[in-house]
C-alpha cells in the first residue's frame, strides 16, 4: 500500500542582525522561488538530510551559501510550525538567530541582500515577521546579562563603543563611568597591548572579549 500520508516541509530562517547607522538592523533577502517569488524574506533554506547533521549544520551552510558569511555568533532561537503558515502545506521552520559586525557585512551586500532596521521590518512571507520580533526580544532579554551584544563589534573596539551596542541593542541609555565600573568587575574584556583606535583626534585604548564564547552575567547590565 502506498504511503499516502503527507510529510511536513522542514526549514531553517535565519535573523542576522547587525548594527549600522546605530540602529540594529536585519538582512533580508529576495525570494528565488514560488511561493512568494521576489518577496523579501528571512535567509533560510531546506534541510538536506543527506549533508546536514542536524538544523545547526542548516543553518551554518544556509548563511554561508546565501550571505558568504561563516564564523559568526548563531544560536538557536525557537520553532515555528503550523498548518498555515506555508501555502505549500504543513511546515515548520526551526529559527536561528546570527550576529555579523557591520565591518563584516561586505559579503551581505554582495549577495544583494536588504539592510533594514528592525522596527521598519514589514510584509514579510510566511510568519517572518513574527520571527523577526521574537529574535529581537531573545536579542534585548539575552543581551542585559551576558556578553551578546559585543558579539556585533569587530574583535577589538572601544569602551564607547561597547557601551553604545548595548545601548542600541537594549534601547536604553547607560551611564558611562557606572558601565564602565561593572564591565571591569565582570571581567569581560581585555586590553590589546599597544593598539589604540585612530577614529577620533584622541586615540582610544582598543579591547577584546577575554573568552570568544558567550558569557552570561549573574546580575544584569
Amino acid at each position: 500500500m502506498a504511503d499516502t500520508e503527507e510529510r511536513p516541509i522542514l526549514t531553517v530562517d535565519v535573523v542576522l542582525f547587525t548594527v549600522r547607522g546605530g540602529r540594529l538592523q536585519v538582512a533580508l533577502q529576495r525570494r528565488d522561488r514560488t511561493p512568494f517569488k521576489r518577496r523579501l524574506a528571512l535567509i533560510g533554506g531546506y534541510v538536506h538530510v543527506d549533508e546536514d547533521v542536524d538544523t545547526a549544520s542548516t543553518a551554518k551552510r544556509v548563511l554561508r551559501e546565501k550571505a558568504g558569511l561563516s564564523g559568526i555568533f548563531l544560536e538557536q532561537l525557537m520553532t515555528f510550525s503550523g498548518a498555515r503558515r506555508d501555502p505549500r502545506g504543513w511546515s515548520a521552520s526551526v529559527a536561528y538567530y546570527a550576529l555579523v559586525p557591520e565591518t563584516a557585512l561586505a559579503p551581505v551586500l554582495e549577495q544583494d541582500m536588504v539592510i533594514t532596521p528592525v522596527e521598519e521590518v514589514a510584509s514579510l512571507p510566511f510568519d517572518h515577521e513574527t520571527i523577526v520580533a521574537e529574535g529581537v526580544k531573545r536579542l534585548q532579554s539575552k543581551g542585559a546579562y551576558s556578553s551578546l551584544p559585543a558579539f556585533l563589534l569587530p574583535p577589538e573596539f572601544t569602551m564607547p563603543q561597547l557601551r553604545e551596542i548595548y545601548e542600541t541593542v537594549m534601547r536604553t541609555s547607560l551611564n558611562d563611568s557606572a558601565f564602565r565600573r561593572k564591565i571591569e568587575e565582570l571581567q569581560l574584556i581585555e586590553p590589546v597591548s599597544g593598539a589604540f583606535s585612530k577614529a577620533s583626534a584622541r586615540p582610544a585604548q582598543l579591547y577584546r572579549l577575554r573568552r570568544a564564547v558567550l558569557q552570561e552575567f549573574d546580575r544584569k547590565l
